[in-house]
């Protein structure tokens, strides 16, 4: 049987409605924020900044046109300010070499770290990343742990003379100028209570999805996690909480990957041997007090030469993941 083939001007109009739903909802709940009780504001302003996120994986994977720079229009507003769309995309769309998941020197969004560059942290930040790989410490330093490793690496690498990023961070700085002029003096709200409620609130989100989704193991399919029974955080994460469905199938759209997964689900959990957790309550009670994982990646204790190779942007430096 011929398969229909797919329009050049088809639209994703779930994808496309999501887009403007948390579009607007940043502009009435930034426009309403004095008569919103600071916890409140927390929650929803952190709710819909890891939602944009999630918009913005969506889009860097194709959606929700055929167009590359429509989808990147759609998700490129900087309302998170902290990260230039245009690095997540590329450290993303590399990240999805599954061959080379969770490797610190390959994978940029891995967690794990080379023998080298634990020793070089010295006592604190071994501690730090001892502290980062459990669930409260992901979520209450991560996000700091997270701003304050892409900077550095931007500012070293302008440094070093590095200057291929400089024109990616003005045209991220104008957008920050528009979120900017529209929070301070369009709204009047204070930069402070932004960056907590908002910008802050968003990345400590959006580290509880990434905390576990990825683990070492030998085989690639074996190293990607599902996290079942989630039904509001999977709408936050557009289901990439049953993240072995996104790898396995990428170019899916994130409304169809529940009914993927419910069709497949013996398969899925076959396929990355067992490695399930019934919701993030599992996710916590596992690891609230212990470390998702060894922080030195088993492949890498040493390279040949005792030292580590140059690195790209890092996923704690540069996703929402």
């Amino acid at each position: 049987m011929s398969r229909t083939k797919r329009s050049r001007f088809t639209v994703e109009w779930p994808t496309l409605l999501l887009a403007l739903i948390i579009h607007a909802g940043w502009l009435l709940l930034t426009w309403y924020w004095a008569s919103i009780p600071f916890v409140l504001l927390f929650l929803v302003g952190g709710w819909l900044i890891a939602w944009h996120g999630s918009l913005q994986h969506e889009v860097l994977h194709g959606h929700p046109t055929r167009f590359r720079r429509v989808n990147d229009a759609i998700g490129s507003l900087p309302i998170a300010l902290w990260l230039p769309y245009p690095l997540y995309k590329r450290a993303h769309l590399k990240h999805h070499n599954d061959e080379w998941l969770t490797d610190p020197i390959e994978d940029p969004e891995s967690y794990y770290l080379t023998g080298p560059t634990w020793q070089r942290l010295g006592g604190f930040g071994r501690l730090l990343t001892r502290v980062n790989n459990t669930l409260p410490g992901r979520l209450i330093l991560g996000p700091l742990i997270a701003m304050s490793a892409l900077f550095g690496h931007e500012i070293m690498a302008i440094a070093r003379g590095d200057l291929r990023h400089v024109p990616t961070w003005l045209v991220h700085f104008a957008g920050c100028a528009v979120v900017l002029w529209w929070v301070l003096y369009v709204v009047e709200m204070p930069l402070w209570l932004y960056l907590v409620t908002f910008v802050y609130a968003g990345l400590s989100f959006s580290r509880l999805r990434s905390f576990a989704e990825h683990n070492w193991a030998e085989t690639k399919e074996e190293r990607t996690a599902i996290v079942e029974n989630t039904p509001a955080f999977g709408l936050l994460f557009l289901y990439n909480n049953l993240h072995i469905v996104h790898h396995n199938k990428p170019a899916i759209p994130w409304y169809k990957i529940p009914g993927l997964y419910r069709d497949n689900r013996d398969a899925y959990i076959k396929l990355n041997n067992g490695l399930l957790y019934d919701g993030y309550l599992e996710v916590a009670k596992r690891y609230f007090f212990r470390q998702h994982h060894s922080p030195i990646h088993p492949r890498h204790p040493e390279t040949v030469d005792g030292l580590e190779p140059a690195n790209p942007v890092r996923a704690d430096q540069a996703t929402f993941g």
